[in-house]
């Protein structure tokens, strides 16, 4: 069975047009200190189980998008825009 993802703008597609950007994480404010900002761009929990990641349909609408993905069977729960609920997320 292959690793398919949905690109919100352009459906299923194999996970091979897509490049992997990494888990979601909040942004910090810019009157944070230095170590927040380099645990923010170089620390990654990487824990098993659904988290929510960053995408990019490279192969297709080049698009950046967020996926809550099971890591462990590498199923693909939902696919979404950050536009649409990334300022209500809790990582």
């Amino acid at each position: 069975m292959s690793f398919l993802l949905d690109c919100p703008n352009c459906g299923r597609r194999p996970v091979a047009e897509f490049a992997f950007r990494g888990e979601y994480k909040k942004r910090p404010s810019q009157e944070e200190p230095f170590e927040t900002w380099a645990g923010y761009v170089f620390m990654a929990q990487n824990l098993p189980g659904s988290q929510i990641e960053w995408w990019q349909h490279r192969s297709g609408c080049q698009r950046w998008f967020l996926v809550r993905r099971d890591t462990t069977n590498n199923t693909d729960h939902e696919s979404f825009w950050f536009e649409e609920r990334g300022e209500h997320l809790d990582r």
